[in-house]
């Protein structure tokens, strides 16, 4: 039987988002990446072991790349973003994260406090670079482009502090609705000018908001349909009128919300983290795969780092298995990998998916 010419990445990931079957599954790094430990343990490895470098061996795995113009705006401060929030580094032993110091809403009380801020705008970005650079990653392959990242209530969150926002939900929510609607206004008018210099050559829009914890929603789903779900829905059918799909990432325990984020506009459902209660791979696909796609799934919580390589070949070989049935699925870690993962396991969950075979092509 003759085999079909291979797919290039941006047909695989394409063809998978129409829940057709693909030649392999779709790979890719979505709200993901290695910790510097990791990468620096896998670099030695993959060194030592294949004579590669991290970058060298997963070039021609990964079928998604990103894009995004150029920043031109105001000098920021220090450690400190365009919305005004400013991060310091705090160690966790092997590395550190950047956890928010200040946020500068925190002491608004009503939408004319609002005022007082310096929101950034459209116009603190170059779009006009778009073009070259999407060329630019077209000179190293025909990739699945994507853009990011609209994040509405974990931006507005992160300049007003986290539980000050929660309670605006339910107490104050005059306020709660003006910050996340400055916010939604920069997101829609962001991604318009970019999907508009892309002229169709940019496939995914990533949005994201956590609304899930390890036991369950962060919130109720009544106040999640009232509150967060209108400005995500207003995001969408901007970006669905380039043609543009819409992976939207959530961590933590979110199937009773999933029907609500198709409702919204979601296609992809990003992170999946299996690990938290409730979130099943086979229930999700079961009921959810004829109306959704999905991205990720593999445990950085236990897996990855605790498994045993086999373990890993395992999980892999059941997401793809479950996920991957009749298309619809894009393979990758639920998250970063965190410091301490043993770099045979990383491998192992990358050669894994890449030699998986699905049964749409011979």
């Amino acid at each position: 039987m003759t085999s079909k010419p291979a797919l290039t990445h941006r047909e695989r990931v394409l063809l998978a988002l129409e829940h057709q079957e693909t030649d392999r599954v779709p790979i890719a790094m979505v709200c993901s990446g290695i910790n510097p430990p990791a990468y620096r343990a896998l670099s030695e490895f993959l060194g030592r072991e294949r004579g590669l470098s991290v970058e060298a061996y997963l070039q021609p795995l990964i079928d998604i790349r990103t894009v995004g113009p150029a920043y031109a705006g105001p000098r920021l401060e220090p450690r400190t973003d365009a919305w005004g929030v400013r991060r310091r580094p705090v160690s966790y032993g092997a590395g550190e994260y950047d956890e928010i110091e200040f946020g500068p809403l925190a002491e608004a009380e009503t939408p004319a406090d609002l005022e007082r801020h310096r929101w950034p705008t459209t116009d603190w970005f170059d779009y006009s670079v778009l073009p070259e650079r999407i060329a630019a990653i077209g000179r190293e392959g025909d990739y699945c482009l994507m853009v990011e990242n609209g994040n509405i209530f974990e931006t507005s969150w992160y300049m007003r502090g986290f539980e000050r926002m929660l309670m605006d939900l339910v107490v104050n929510p005059e306020l709660a609705d003006a910050i996340l609607g400055r916010v939604t206004d920069f997101f829609v008018e962001h991604f318009r000018r970019i999907l508009e210099r892309a002229r169709g050559r940019v496939d995914l829009v990533f949005t994201a908001d956590d609304i899930g914890g390890q036991e369950g929603l962060l919130m109720s789903p009544a106040t999640w349909e009232e509150r967060i779900k209108p400005f995500h829905a207003r995001l969408n059918r901007v970006i669905h009128e380039f043609g543009t799909r819409v992976i939207y990432h959530t961590d933590g325990s979110v199937m009773p919300a999933v029907p609500g984020l198709i409702d919204m506009g979601i296609d992809v459902l990003q992170a999946l983290q299996f690990d938290a209660k409730g979130m099943d791979p086979l229930e999700l696909k079961e009921k959810f795969g004829d109306r959704l796609s999905f991205q990720g799934g593999v445990s950085v919580q236990k897996t990855l780092p605790f498994g045993t390589v086999a373990d890993v070949r395992r999980e892999v070989a059941d997401r793809i298995r479950v996920l991957a049935r009749g298309g619809g699925y894009i393979f990758g870690p639920s998250h970063w990998i965190q410091s301490g993962t043993p770099p045979e396991n990383v491998t192992a969950m990358f050669d894994a998916a890449a030699s998986y075979r699905l049964l749409g092509r011979r």
